[in-house]
Parts: structure tokens; C-alpha cells; sequence
């Protein structure tokens, strides 16, 4: 019998073990903590640097801004560079991030840290792509879901540390403490997880695509934060739409002719990842909108609409929608095989859009708040897992990064919008007398998520051949 010959044998893969697949899991748990501590803090982070409901949006989505480029970029590098290589890497930039944040004196100094950080939204598309090198189709279902809920799962701890840190010690604690527990750990997956041959050649970055749209993104979110706090007038409005639309265009021209791009949108040639794009935009800018308002709404004087919750309250008021959403986060693929995707996505988006519209008449008390989260988190979470896993067993092993980057990037830009859209519309209701928002201005919030929500069932319609189980 002929022996296997070197090459052949270093290009076998190694079998990753358990304790390798549990370090990528709690380094997502450490990831998802680093990222979501801001979300009660933030309306404490607005008081004390003196800036709008948008201003503060637009601090929160720094962080997307950087994922939803480097997401694709990492997942292409990992595919042909080694994910292990790039995890490891993309970590140091992370871990710096956290520490500038964790030391920023000041507001400049707090965005670079976030944008630093948001490199972390590459990991997970690098994790994906190392679970499907070492383990089976089988099994790498279930340790994407590991994966996820895990991520997710960081939320429910960074939403629960955030109020303590932010009022016990300081702000900057918030992230200094997460940061720490990212580098151990990166030490010890870079320890334990085996090394992954490239399975294509090395190519460059496509960087003019990362810098259109980089500024697609970042132009929209300003001109949100310009138009509706500083009341540009029509010609400079349009001026922006106009610059917007002209660096997503440039973008597309780009990515279509560029040998390397930073996302292969002819990937989007196959029904099941465009209609997977389409369905996981939708699905996560209405959650960002909720996810945003509420605890802008927890936070504001209880003499008036709002409740007068500190930082620690309202953590620990999000944080039933934090356990939510990841336990749906870890069945939404069992629930696209047991009921199939077409359903599992009406009924989240069903939720979705009656929690969002109750809300806008019922508000009045902490449960309401909580509860709308809860069920809004288990149908994003349900939702957004179900079209992840369907999209990264849809195609080859070796186009898994470039397939979940490229559903990584419309989730983190879903997210982003929503979020933006939900501060540009407090900033647009401002009641004089206070200068806070009007109660008007979150009525109008729950309702366009609400419509947001229900453009899920009209996508969902005209992709019936594609989202049927």
C-alpha cells in the first residue's frame, strides 16, 4: 500500500477536541461582553458627555461600523490565510481597542478605542470557518450554535457588569475588565485550537472597497446625526443622500470588478444567500430600533413618560431579553430543521412587529419594557441563526467565511441603522421645555419598527421559493 506523502498528510485536517471548540466559545462569551456593556451605559455616557440621543447612537455604532468591514475581510483572509492565524491577530487589535477605551480621556479617544474593537465582529465568521475545517457537517451545526449562543450569551454578562462598573468605580472600567479576560483567552485558543493549512492563495486586500464603504457608512450615520439635530436645510439633506448613494454605487462598481473582493457579491447570485441578505437586514434593523429606544426610555426622569433608572437598573431590566436571545440564538437552526426556515422566520417577524406596535400605546410600565425585549430578542435571535446556519451549509467548506462574513456584514449593518434611525428620531422630537425627547418621538420609534418588521412578511412572500423549509 502507498504511503501518504508529506504534502498529503499536512494537508489532512486535524481533528479539533472539545476543550479547542470550548476556548473559541468563551472567547465569543468574552467578545459578546466587550460589546455589549455600552447598551445600558449609554444613556449615562450621554449625560456625562453632554451629547444628543443620535450623537450617542453614533457611539454604539462605531464599533458596527469597523465589523461591517472587516467581517468580510477576515472571513476571506481566514479562508485562505488560516482562521487560526487571523483569530489570533484580529484579538491583539481587540485587546488594544479595549484598553484605549478602558484609559480615553475624552470622547475622540473613546470612538478610536470602539473603532478598534468593532475588529471583533471578524471572529466570529473566523470561528465558523474553523469549526467546519475540523469537525463534521454534523457537528459543526452544533458548535455554530455553541458559538452564537455564547456570543450572545456575552451580552447577558456585559449587560449585567455594565451598571455596577459604570457607577461603582467608573465608565472606563467597562471595558478594561472584559479586555483582560479576551487576552487570556486568546492565549489559550492560540494554545490548544490546531493550525488550518490555507485552503486557497493568498490575496490581497480589496482596500479601495474597504475604505467606499467605510464612508458609505460612516456618511449615512453623520448625515442621520446632522439632519436631525442641527436641521440642515433641504439642498444640504440631499447633498448627503446624493454622497451616500454615490460611495454605495462606487462600492458596487468596485466589488463587481475588483480580482479580490473585500465582500464576492457574486455570492448573491444564489437565491439562498441573497434572500438570506435581504430577510437578515430587515429582521435586525427593527430590533436595533428597539433595542436602542428602550433604554433611552428606562432612562429618562421619572417625573415625566420615562421610569429614572440608573445605569445598574436598567441593566438588570435588559437583562431577561439578554438571556433570550441567547437561548434562541442556540436553537434556531433545530428550529429551521424542525419547522422549517419559511416559518420560523413569519413567526419572528410576526413577534417582532406586534410587540413593536403594542409598544407605541404601551408604555407605561417597566414589565411592558421588559417583556417587548424578551420576545423582540427571541425572534431576531431564532430568526438570525436559522438564515446563519442555513447559508453556511448552503455552500462549499471553503466559501464558508466568504458566506457568513458576507450575512455578518448585513447583520451588523441591519443593527447599525436601526439604531441610528431610532437616535435620529428622538433628536427629531424634542420637546422644548426640557430639551429631552417627546413621548411622541418613541411612539413614532415603536411604529416604523413595527413596519420595518412587517416588510419581513412582504420579503418573506416574495422569496417563497427560497425561504421554504
Amino acid at each position: 500500500m502507498k504511503s501518504p506523502s508529506v504534502s498529503e498528510a499536512a494537508a489532512a485536517p486535524v481533528r479539533a477536541g472539545r476543550w479547542s471548540i470550548g476556548a473559541l466559545g468563551v472567547l465569543a462569551l468574552a467578545l459578546g461582553t466587550l460589546q455589549s456593556v455600552l447598551e445600558p451605559a449609554l444613556p449615562q455616557l450621554q449625560r456625562e458627555l453632554g451629547v444628543s440621543p443620535a450623537e450617542g447612537a453614533l457611539i454604539g455604532n462605531t464599533l458596527l461600523i469597523t465589523g461591517a468591514v472587516v467581517a468580510p475581510v477576515a472571513g476571506k483572509l481566514g479562508d485562505r490565510s488560516g482562521g487560526k492565524r487571523v483569530l489570533v491577530r484580529l484579538m491583539a487589535v481587540v485587546s488594544a481597542g479595549g484598553l484605549l477605551a478602558g484609559l480615553a480621556p475624552n470622547l475622540p479617544v473613546l470612538l478610536l478605542g470602539q473603532v478598534l474593537q468593532g475588529v471583533m465582529v471578524g471572529a466570529l465568521p473566523l470561528s465558523f470557518i474553523l469549526v467546519r475545517k475540523h469537525l463534521t457537517a454534523a457537528e459543526s451545526r452544533l458548535a455554530i450554535g455553541l458559538v452564537m449562543a455564547l456570543f450572545t450569551g456575552g451580552g447577558m454578562v456585559g449587560t449585567l457588569i455594565a451598571g455596577p462598573l459604570a457607577e461603582g468605580l467608573s465608565w472606563h472600567w467597562m471595558f478594561v475588565l472584559p479586555t483582560f479576560a479576551i487576552i487570556v483567552t486568546t492565549v489559550v485558543v492560540a494554545r490548544l485550537l490546531p493550525h488550518d493549512p490555507p485552503v486557497r492563495p493568498e490575496s490581497g486586500i480589496d482596500w479601495p472597497g474597504v475604505v467606499l464603504l467605510s464612508g458609505t457608512l460612516l456618511v449615512f450615520m453623520l448625515g442621520l446625526v446632522r439632519v436631525t439635530g442641527a436641521g440642515l436645510s433641504p439642498l444640504a439633506a440631499g447633498a448627503v443622500a446624493a454622497a451616500v448613494a454615490a460611495l454605495a454605487t462606487g462600492w458596487v462598481v468596485v466589488e463587481r470588478r475588483a480580482a479580490a473582493p473585500m465582500v464576492d457579491l457574486r455570492m448573491l447570485a444564489r437565491p439562498a444567500m441573497w434572500h438570506a441578505c435581504v430577510l437578515t437586514l430587515v429582521v435586525t434593523a427593527g430590533f436595533g430600533m428597539v433595542t436602542f429606544l428602550l433604554p433611552q426610555l428606562f432612562a429618562l426622569p421619572a417625573d415625566g413618560y420615562g421610569f429614572g433608572f440608573g445605569t445598574t437598573d436598567i441593566g438588570l431590566l435588559l437583562l431577561p431579553g439578554a438571556v433570550a436571545g441567547a437561548v434562541s440564538d442556540s436553537v434556531g437552526g433545530i428550529a429551521a430543521r424542525r419547522f422549517g426556515l419559511r416559518a420560523v422566520l413569519v413567526v419572528g417577524a410576526l413577534v417582532t412587529m406586534a410587540t413593536a406596535i403594542a409598544l407605541a400605546a404601551l408604555h407605561t410600565a417597566a414589565w411592558q419594557l421588559v417583556l417587548a425585549k424578551v420576545l423582540t430578542a427571541i425572534a431576531a435571535g431564532v430568526g438570525n441563526t436559522a438564515l446563519l446556519t442555513r447559508a453556511a451549509t448552503a455552500v462549499e467548506t471553503e466559501d464558508t467565511g466568504i458566506a457568513t462574513g458576507l450575512l455578518m456584514v448585513t447583520r451588523v449593518i441591519g443593527i447599525a441603522v436601526g439604531v441610528q434611525v431610532g437616535g435620529a428620531l428622538l433628536d427629531a422630537d424634542v420637546d422644548p421645555a426640557t430639551g429631552l425627547p417627546a413621548e411622541s418621538a418613541f411612539v413614532t420609534g415603536f411604529v416604523v419598527a413595527g413596519l420595518v418588521a412587517a416588510s419581513a412578511l412582504l420579503v418573506i412572500r416574495f422569496t417563497k421559493k427560497g425561504t421554504h423549509a
